[in-house]
C-alpha cells in the first residue's frame, strides 16, 4: 500500500469530496471495504480495466496531521493477458496517472521526487 501527501495547503477532501464516486469513475464499481491504519478504504474487486486485478484506494486520517491517500493497484501479469487486453495497458497507466493526479495535485514526476526525499529522510546516517 502507498500512502501519498497533497500539495502543500490543500486537503484531499477538498480535492475529491465523494471518495467513492470518484474510484467508481476511475476503476469500477466498489465491491467491498478493507481497513488499513483504523480507516476503511474502498476495494474495486473487478476493475473495469482488465490491467487490474483488485485496486483498493481512499482517505487515511491521522490525529493532528492532513489526511493522507492510500492506493494499492494490483495488476494483472502481462504474460497473463489477451492481446487484445494489452491494448488497455495504457488506458490503466493514464487511468492510474489522472487519478491520483486528481487526488493529489501532485503529477508524476512530483510523487516521485517527495517519495525519494521520504525514503532519503527516513535512511539513517552513516
Amino acid at each position: 500500500m502507498k500512502e501519498y501527501k497533497m500539495r502543500r495547503g490543500e486537503t484531499l477532501e477538498e480535492r475529491i469530496p465523494d471518495m467513492k464516486a470518484t474510484v467508481e469513475d476511475y476503476f469500477g464499481p466498489i465491491t467491498d471495504t478493507e481497513e488499513f491504519k483504523g480507516s476503511d478504504l474502498y476495494v474495486v474487486g473487478e476493475p473495469d480495466n482488465p490491467v487490474f486485478t483488485r485496486i483498493v484506494a481512499g482517505a487515511v486520517k491521522y490525529s493532528g496531521k492532513k489526511d493522507k491517500l492510500a492506493v494499492n493497484f494490483e495488476e494483472a501479469d502481462p504474460a497473463d493477458l489477451a492481446p487484445e487486453d494489452l491494448e488497455a495497458a495504457g488506458e490503466a497507466v493514464s487511468a492510474k496517472n489522472d487519478f491520483l493526479l486528481e487526488a493529489t495535485g501532485r503529477d508524476a514526476k512530483s510523487r516521485r521526487d517527495s517519495m525519494k526525499r521520504a525514503v532519503e529522510d527516513d535512511a539513517p546516517d552513516v
